[in-house]
Parts: structure tokens; sequence; C-alpha cells
């Protein structure tokens, strides 16, 4: 968040001071913006109109100039170095930062080889001080060397003005995101609503059991007493009256056995 602040502060300083220059004042703002240790966007800058007035003048290479620090590479600059101006230590610096973020954008993994003919470098040990020392101190970049294995893996990098016509794909890419994650996110609803009927059928199924459970508790409990108490399960089954129905027919039958008086 610090160094994309920052980026926009510098912007917006250069932005207002394109566009009241012209001609060759415009060139000398180019070159040092190309230069600036701490600038990584340019797209806002080469679109001030004085800027583009600069095409079909003596000048235009210096646009030509300006649209490959913002979408180039090193390796752009060296197949075209005939039709550009010559860079200076500090262009040429800027232009190999640039360089490493745009590799960072294909791949988290960044071998050493690929780096080393990439940058133009010739050796590890100065493959390595150029990604600390010009990327991970300048913020552009965080990541982890790794010597024996000799490669670079990025875990942050920071954009790179956008390409002509890339726009288009990432606003198609982030709605196919966003179709995936609306998928995404029904499914999980479902599996929420299945797990909460599940959950609710265990639950009537454990009272179930549990009743079950106490019925046969019961049962056995009289069954062990000799069957002395079954006159209990019927008041736990079926309640008091059962037994008093019992009983008064009892009384009934005792009455009629007796034998008449003379």
């Amino acid at each position: 968040m610090e160094i994309e602040q920052k980026q926009a502060q510098m912007i917006e300083h250069f932005v207002k001071q394109a566009s009241s220059l012209q001609g060759s004042s415009l060139v000398s703002l180019i070159v040092q913006v190309t230069s600036h240790s701490s600038l990584f966007a340019f797209s806002e800058i080469l679109a001030v109109p004085s800027v583009l007035e600069l095409q079909g003048t003596d000048y235009a290479v210096y646009i030509d100039l300006l649209r490959l620090f913002a979408h180039g590479t090193w390796s752009d600059y060296k197949s075209n170095a005939s039709l550009l101006p010559p860079l200076t230590p500090d262009q040429i610096t800027k232009l190999k930062q640039l360089t490493v973020l745009s590799l960072a954008e294909i791949n988290k993994v960044l071998s050493y080889d690929q780096l080393l003919e990439q940058l133009d470098l010739s050796n590890v040990r100065e493959l390595e001080d150029f990604l600390i020392n010009e990327c991970m101190y300048a913020g552009i970049v965080k990541g982890k060397l790794d010597h024996l294995r000799r490669s670079f893996e990025v875990q942050f990098a920071a954009g790179r003005d956008l390409r002509p016509g890339q726009l288009g794909n990432i606003i198609q890419t982030l709605d196919d995101w966003l179709n995936t994650t609306d998928n995404v996110l029904l499914t999980i609803e479902e599996k929420i609503k299945w797990a909460d009927k599940k959950c609710a059928l265990n639950t009537i199924h454990q009272k179930q059991k549990a009743v079950k459970d106490k019925v046969e508790e019961v049962k056995k409990s009289l069954f062990n007493r000799g069957g002395r108490d079954f006159q209990a399960l019927d008041d736990v089954l079926f309640g008091e009256t059962a037994g008093l129905m019992d009983y008064e027919e009892d009384r009934t039958r005792t009455k009629r056995r007796r034998s008449p008086i003379y």
C-alpha cells in the first residue's frame, strides 16, 4: 500500500509537469521519469496530450521510449536499440527492474537461468545482488532466494501498466472468477441445508432410541424381580387406570362366588 500511494503522488506530480511542457523540455522530463528510482508506472504520463503531440516530430522516439518503459522489457530494448535513444545507467537498471516484474506476472518461481538470460547478467552472485538491492529493497517484489535450487520464489510483485487490449482480458477473467465463486457458494448452501436436515433426523432418531431403551430397561427390571411388579409396567405403559380396572373386576368375581344363605 505504501509503494502504491507513493507511486500515485509521483505520477500526479509528473503529469502536471508534462501538461505544461513542450518539445525538448518534455523530452527531458521523459528521460527523468524513466530514470526515477521510485517510479514504475508510466501510462498516465503517456496519455498526457502534450506527450502525444510528440508523435510525428523529431522527438517521436521518446514516445516509443516511454511506451517501452510502460510495457516492455530489457530484451525488447535490445531487439530495437537502433530505433530508440541510448539509455543511461539508471534507465538500464529501471528497465531490468520492470523486466523482473513482467516475469513475476507469468510465474511465481523464476529460475536463475531465465533471469540471467533476460537481465543480461553474467553470474549468480550478480543476479542475487540485483534481486536484493534493486528489487526487494526497492519494495517492488518480495520473495525467497533459493541458492541450491537456483530459483527465486515470488511472494509479491508490484503490477505494471496494462498493455492496450489487456483490460478486456482482465475483465473477462474477473467475470469468470465471479461466476465460479457464485457456483461454489450455491454448492455450499446446498451442503448446509443437507447437513441441517441430517442433524434434525439424527435428533429425532436419538429421542426415539432413548424412549425405546427406557422401555427395555423397565421390562428387564421387572423380569429380574420375578414378574411380581408387572402391574408397575402397566402403570408405566398404560397409566394408573389399567390397574384400577383389573381391581374392580376381581372384586366383582369374588362376590359372585359366595354361597347363598338359608
